[in-house]
């Protein structure tokens, strides 16, 4: 089809990876479906009379910004990829998308839903699409798949967090509040504090995201359940976040973002792997108790992480066998048993012992640092599920 009367975009290439480039490229599809369409505005032009290109406008630099200036990272490869959207594709499509290369938003029908550029998240979520495919590169199937929409879920509420400047308690965690057209029973499309309680509608059906690993929908729509298990690493998200405090997305975000990173999350990794690794890289970025509560986030869905090093303990037991040997219980943060047993070095002489926080005890219960021992609760194994075919969308 014949473009005529375009602007010409603006094509910079990334100089050098320290070098930022942030280069917005909004396209009009006219309600056809040849992409990109019409190019109606480029990065540092004005605003235009169309709400739907400024407002995906303001949400890919929002989204850009997270990503820049709290992780340090270069648009959405990491080597300056421009940002491209095309709006108003085809004539009332239900969805918004990421194809790869760029995003596309729908005008939505109106009975369901309002137009898709009309929440930040919902740019976020779609633009961390590209962030995972460039790099944990995660499969759009079953579990994978839903940690790859929990991950898009995840930075779509930090970008809109970030934007209103909204603490973990502050925030609503709901992904597309007020794209749901008037009469629809609904508040959002998710919501990751409450999976399962977004809408209840008629029209739409109800929301059946489960929030915890005992309620796992096995099924083979939805590429196995992309959409619908994702509500428990959501959950776990949001947990520990509220359990961390403050912004979340300078550590709880970081975290995952870092976990992201990590190379042992490989294309095919299950919840489990994902939380342990959560787990371990919040040992190594933050103290033990940004690890106990993400370890406790995870637990409260239904996932038990190993932790190698008990986290800051609750409560501290100590027994002395006849033997001289030391037995030592605790209740770490994430409320997990651990046992150890050890000879203690003044035998029967409790004033002789050094443990927990360096300080001399004589038995009482005392918090603080357990020793290296042995975890009695051991890991849940992730459900397998047959793979199928991909697709990114809401």
């Amino acid at each position: 089809m014949q473009r005529a009367a375009q602007l010409k975009p603006m094509t910079q290439k990334a100089k050098a990876a320290a070098t930022l480039n942030k280069n917005r490229l909004m396209y009009n599809a006219n309600n056809l479906t040849d992409l990109p369409g019409k190019l109606v505005r480029t990065e540092g032009q004005a605003a235009t009379n169309d709400v739907d290109v400024d407002d995906a406008y303001a949400g890919f630099g929002a989204t850009f910004d997270l990503f820049s200036d709290i992780y340090k990272r270069n648009s959405i490869d990491d080597k300056g990829m421009d940002m491209i959207a095309t709006v108003h594709y085809d004539v009332r499509y239900n969805n918004a998308f990421w194809d790869g290369t760029q995003m596309v938003f729908g005008d939505g029908d109106g009975t369901i839903f309002k137009r898709f550029t009309i929440s930040i998240d919902i740019m976020g979520h779609e633009l961390t699409h590209g962030v995972t495919e460039h790099t944990a590169g995660l499969e759009y199937h079953d579990q994978p798949g839903a940690l790859n929409e929990s991950i898009s879920d995840v930075f779509g509420s930090l970008v809109k967090q970030r934007s209103l400047g909204q603490t973990a308690k502050q925030a609503d965690w709901l992904i597309g509040a007020g794209l749901l057209a008037d009469g629809i029973n609904g508040v959002a499309l998710r919501s990751m504090k409450a999976p399962g309680t977004a809408y209840d509608d008629f029209l739409l059906g109800k929301d059946n995201q489960p929030d915890h690993m005992s309620k796992y929908v096995d099924t083979t729509q939805d590429n196995g359940g992309v959409h619908i298990n994702s509500g428990i690493p959501n959950k776990a998200f949001y947990l520990a976040a509220i359990s961390i405090g403050g912004n979340a997305w300078e550590v709880a975000g970081n975290i995952w973002y870092q976990t992201l990173l990590d190379s042992r999350l490989t294309p095919t990794a299950q919840f489990q792997d994902f939380a342990n690794l959560t787990v371990e890289n919040a040992g190594k970025l933050y103290d033990d108790a940004v690890k106990g509560s993400v370890a406790k986030a995870w637990k409260d869905v239904g996932i038990n992480v190993r932790v190698s090093d008990a986290p800051l303990a609750k409560q501290i037991s100590v027994a002395q066998n006849k033997d001289g040997r030391l037995e030592v219980f605790c209740i770490g943060l994430d409320d997990t048993i651990y046992h150890s047993s050890q000879l203690s070095p003044g035998g029967g002489d409790w004033a002789a012992w050094k443990p927990l926080e360096g300080k001399k005890t004589d038995g009482v219960k005392k918090p603080g640092k357990v020793p290296q021992g042995q975890k009695i609760a051991v890991s849940s194994s992730s459900k397998k599920r047959i793979p199928s075919q991909s697709t990114n969308g809401l």
